[in-house]
């Protein structure tokens, strides 16, 4: 009976190592992934979301500049 407990005792040792190993692999696979990925969004000169928005607050805001303008100049035109 002892025999076979210290059987079961290392395999299950095993077992748990492996799990720890191929966990810690796993995890060490998604940061080199996540590193090359932050790479290539480097290397393509991607905006990051806050930048996109403020963008085009400032696209809408301009394009209403511009219809005002356009306004001024026809009830201008009108005028005369």
């Amino acid at each position: 009976m002892s025999k076979s407990r210290f059987v079961l005792d290392k395999f299950a040792k095993l077992i748990e190592q492996g799990l720890v190993s191929y966990k810690d692999i796993s995890d060490e696979i998604l940061t080199i992934l996540k590193s090359k990925r932050d790479e290539i969004v480097f290397k393509m000169k991607l905006a990051s979301k806050e930048e996109v928005e403020i963008l085009n607050k400032r696209i809408s805001n301009l394009e209403k500049k511009i219809n005002q303008t356009k306004k001024r100049k026809s009830t201008k035109k009108a005028r005369k």
